[in-house]
């Protein structure tokens, strides 16, 4: 399985999860336009696109999906309340009901030939979840938009090939930022974003002998960058003695306005 991020920030997120067979969208957040030319990068036709699952109803996850779907008809995997949410977001415009599918955390599907499983995160949305894919050869996970983790979502999360994790934002530039003291509240809370030095803490309980790729992503434009989250995350690391220049794995940062793969 393969994993790329065509945008992953704050003002918007799309991912590629695919092998030779199926392949899949993680949530659709900038323009069908960008997708397209994303997908075209990495030699993929969006015509021949298996499904697109949606983590949650945030705008920055969906605001793509109704210009999409209204030219690819494609299924959509969501939670029920979050099909719900995004059905009745009058932005996107006229969407066909039957191409929405309900997944449940906890309870994978095989679709293509593609083990999915969703798994519920604390994120102040109806119903969030991240997902895993696996097929014969491989298993990859995608975890954004949570402000906490617990083991369930460790052990969700291990095993994979390639990940990618939400690295939001640096405390230090969130609290001395000019956003007003309620969202910063929000943002730091158990259904907000991670932080830099929580998303290491988090990969140092789930990467294991299997993993060679990691992709932080999901950075704030505001309150992050890309050279302090990987030096952040470098050392949370090496306080769980993993070394990134003699590790086994890579670390890259998800652009937020091109692909990265």
């Amino acid at each position: 399985m393969k994993l790329a991020s065509i945008a992953s920030g704050s003002s918007g997120n799309c991912l590629y999860v695919g092998n030779e067979e199926t392949q899949f969208l993680v949530d659709v957040g900038i323009s069908r336009k960008r997708i397209v030319e994303g997908l075209q990068d990495m030699g993929v036709d969006p015509a021949t696109l298996s499904g697109i699952l949606i983590t949650h109803e945030h705008i920055d996850h969906i605001q793509g999906l109704g210009v999409f779907l209204r030219k690819y008809k494609l299924p959509v995997f969501a939670t029920a309340k979050t099909i719900d949410q995004i059905l009745s977001t009058s932005s996107l415009g006229k969407m066909d009901p039957d191409l929405f599918e309900v997944i449940r955390p906890d309870h994978p599907i095989v679709h293509g030939g593609v083990r999915i499983e969703a798994s519920s995160v604390l994120h102040d949305a109806a119903d969030p979840v991240c997902y895993t894919l696996s097929d014969s050869s491989s298993k990859v996970g995608i975890a954004t938009d949570f402000g906490t983790f617990d083991d369930y979502l460790v052990e969700k999360m291990k095993g994979c090939k390639s990940l990618l994790v939400e690295a939001n934002h640096d405390l230090h530039m969130l609290m001395a930022g000019p956003y007003p003291y309620p969202l910063k509240r929000r943002i730091m809370g158990n259904k907000g974003h991670m932080s830099n030095e929580r998303a290491g803490q988090f990969l140092a309980k789930v990467i294991d002998e299997g993993t060679e790729q990691v992709f932080l992503g999901h950075l704030s434009k505001e309150n992050n960058y890309a050279d302090l989250a990987y030096e952040t995350v470098k050392v949370e690391l090496s306080l769980h003695n993993m070394n990134l220049e003699k590790g086994n794995f890579s670390v890259l940062i998800a652009d937020r306005t091109k692909p990265t793969f």
